[in-house]
């Protein structure tokens, strides 16, 4: 039965081969080839038909994406601008902040005074990076990671700029950057899902995240988002109801899978099959996903190594110690939020414990994989949606002060995946407001994310309503400088 139950599921398969083929002896002898059984009666593997087909040799496996939440001000982090301080309080040169669009917050601003930082900078490691004193556990690890201070996007609010980066539009309804990965590339693991959800929240003000944000779009949906919750129940709806045993729900999926196969031959809709899936591998979850989720058995060194918090379940903390475990158990994609860096006032204070919140683990993970010897296939992102204005939000006093949107330059890092290490790529001017070299765009940065997995950002396509999509629309470029 459950051979039958996976040969339904590989109709939609075999049917979009044939139909997106060229329909020559060729291209069935080249299916053959890349899927040995994708024509065969019985026998089916099916290791080797989950398994994706990358364009070509892929540096990373895995990604696990740390998307902090509102907009990091790269000023007090890693974007290091003395020249702020030495001008505080004067007001930014209109030849430096020209025509830019400005918030709805301060575009009646009657003045836009420059603010320095609060925190001191310093150098380290062989590459000499500048980090912030909130940083510390980073600082110590800046020789695994590369910088990137010249990103940038048209979006200027949150929404439209955390869609635009993990869709490739800012309008929504398109597939999320795991789920094209997911689509791309297939499963490592038959009994968790390829791409995966981790909520987590700190002090400051939190940005929504929402459900489209790791949406299938319209794509087939066992390529969605999984989200875990720290709950009891991590994944919702996955336990047996009360009186239904192990053996019953094998027995009632069965003959679902019969009653699907039925509808599916009388309307031919693929969604029939990916519901099959879909089915399976909740069921194959119910056994798999607690094991993974368990933290009760990391060893003392691996706690200590990500702080106290990696055991309270729903923390940043907890939240990177399980992406390393569902990383290193084969789930392709394991996406992070963490919210709370909107700061738009009070921001000495709240940066500051969002630091502490996000610094210990962020660097326990880069090292934790390291040492396993999984950091080289596995492609680590720390980054938000947009930078932070040079100039203050509202008034600027002594010991307080804001900072608004400002996506026209920003700073993330990356580490492992095959991504040049102990680098610092792309400069901004002297008061951090405009790139001055090697601009990265949004959709660059998603064709390098992709290069490293071994897919090619123009090819990675699916036709929909007529247009053939891509992650990246109709543009980016890889950025081969950062790669190894």
């Amino acid at each position: 039965m459950e051979k039958e139950i996976l040969e339904h599921g590989l109709n939609f398969n075999r049917r979009r081969f044939l139909s997106t083929a060229s329909l020559g002896l060729g291209s069935v002898a080249l299916g053959s080839l890349l899927m040995p059984n994708l024509f065969r009666n019985g026998g089916v593997d099916e290791e080797a038909l989950a398994a994706g087909i990358p364009h070509f040799a892929p540096k990373a496996k895995r990604v696990i994406y740390l998307f902090q939440n509102g907009a990091p001000s790269q000023q007090e982090l890693f974007d290091y601008k003395p020249k702020l301080r030495e001008l505080m309080g004067q007001e930014i040169p209109p030849s430096v902040r020209g025509t830019q669009r400005l918030t709805g917050m301060t575009a009646n601003q009657s003045s836009f005074p420059l603010v320095g930082s609060f925190v001191d900078f310093k150098q380290y490691g062989e590459s000499r990076a500048w980090v912030s004193d909130l940083m510390p556990h980073t600082a110590k690890i800046v020789d695994d990671l590369c910088f990137v201070k010249s990103m940038y996007t048209e979006a200027i609010n949150h929404d439209p700029a955390l869609t635009f980066l993990q869709t490739g539009s800012q309008q929504g309804n398109r597939p999320s950057m795991g789920a094209w990965l997911s689509y791309g590339l297939g499963n490592e693991n038959k009994n968790l899902p390829n791409f995966t959800v981790l909520l987590s929240r700190g002090i400051g003000n939190g940005q929504g995240v929402y459900s489209k944000l790791w949406s299938n779009g319209f794509l087939d949906s066992v390529h969605q988002g999984v989200q875990f919750s720290k709950g009891e129940d991590p994944v919702l709806y996955l336990r047996d109801p009360d009186g239904l045993n192990r053996h019953d729900r094998r027995e009632m999926l069965d003959h679902l899978a019969q009653l699907n196969q039925l509808s599916y031959e009388e309307f031919g809709d693929p969604e029939i099959t990916a519901k099959v899936q879909q089915y399976e591998m909740a069921y194959r979850m119910q056994t798999a996903v607690p094991e993974v989720l368990d933290l009760s058995k990391e060893p003392d060194d691996i706690v200590k190594l990500y702080g106290p918090d990696c055991l309270v379940p729903g923390t940043y903390a907890a939240n990177c110690l399980l992406a390393r475990k569902l990383s290193e158990n084969g789930v392709r994609f394991v996406q992070l939020y963490h919210q709370g860096w909107d700061q738009h006032g009070n921001l000495p204070f709240e940066i500051a414990k969002q630091a502490m919140d996000v610094d210990q683990a962020s660097a326990a993970l880069v090292t934790d994989l390291k040492q396993r010897g999984l950091l080289d296939e596995t492609l680590v992102i720390w980054g938000g949606e947009f930078g932070r204005t040079s100039y203050t939000q509202g008034t600027l006093t002594k010991d307080n002060y804001g900072r608004d949107h400002h996506p026209r330059c920003f700073t993330i890092w990356m580490a492992g995946g095959g991504i040049k290490p102990g680098m610092v790529y792309g400069e901004t001017d002297e008061l951090g407001y405009n790139i001055s070299q090697n601009p990265v765009h949004v959709h660059d940065f998603q064709a390098t994310v992709l290069h490293q997995l071994g897919l090619d950002h123009e090819k990675l396509i699916f036709k929909h309503l007529g247009r053939r999509y891509r992650l990246t629309d109709i543009s980016g470029r890889v950025v081969r400088d950062i790669i190894s």
